[in-house]
């Protein structure tokens, strides 16, 4: 079984302004701001336990709040999204030898809402969201998942991530992974 499996957040969309501005709506009602290149730079595309506690606060039921606000607040800003169109067009031409996998740290709802929203949802065979894994990146749980729910080997899958978390989860797996810098 051949598998591509490939990250959401920075690999197939842009998706900095739409969390960036969702995290300042959600950490606003609780007192507390977010630089925008902070933002970039060290908390975009990763678990929100990960950087959350550092800007905001140690208290789990309210870091709780805040992402439950940050997911309600995601579908006010997901027109800022931009799709990596040439990522897509691969996967497409790639859908008749492989099977597609998106395998992400972001959560359901807000995986869900971005795929419909670009009409990107049905290309996938399988989507496996923060949700359905107990570690999450660097962690290979996500992509050794998939793996297992296609009988996949590593030499028959590529994954394709942005992030260095992203790199060393693929790394982890096993996988030959192409880092996506940057897209137009």
């Amino acid at each position: 079984m051949k598998l591509i499996m490939v990250d959401l957040d920075g690999t197939l969309f842009d998706t900095k302004d739409v969390n960036y501005l969702a995290y300042q709506e959600a950490v606003q009602q609780f007192g507390y701001e977010i630089d925008y290149e902070y933002y970039c730079g060290y908390c975009n595309g990763r678990y929100y336990m990960d950087f959350l506690p550092q800007i905001t606060t140690k208290d789990r039921d309210v870091l709780s709040e805040i992402h439950k606000k940050k997911k309600y607040a995601y579908g006010k800003y997901i027109d800022k999204a931009r799709l990596n169109s040439k990522l897509a067009d691969l996967l497409r031409l790639s859908k008749e030898e492989y099977k597609i996998v998106l395998v992400t740290t972001a959560s359901r709802e807000n995986t869900h809402d971005i795929l419909h929203k670009f009409g990107m949802y049905e290309l996938f065979d399988l989507v496996l969201t923060h949700e359905d894994v107990t570690k999450t990146k660097p962690d290979p749980e996500g992509y050794l998942k998939a793996m297992e729910n296609f009988g996949a080997r590593p030499e028959e899958c590529l994954i394709f991530e942005d992030s260095d978390v992203g790199a060393e989860a693929a790394m982890n797996a096993g996988v030959q992974c192409f880092v996506v810098k940057g897209f137009t």
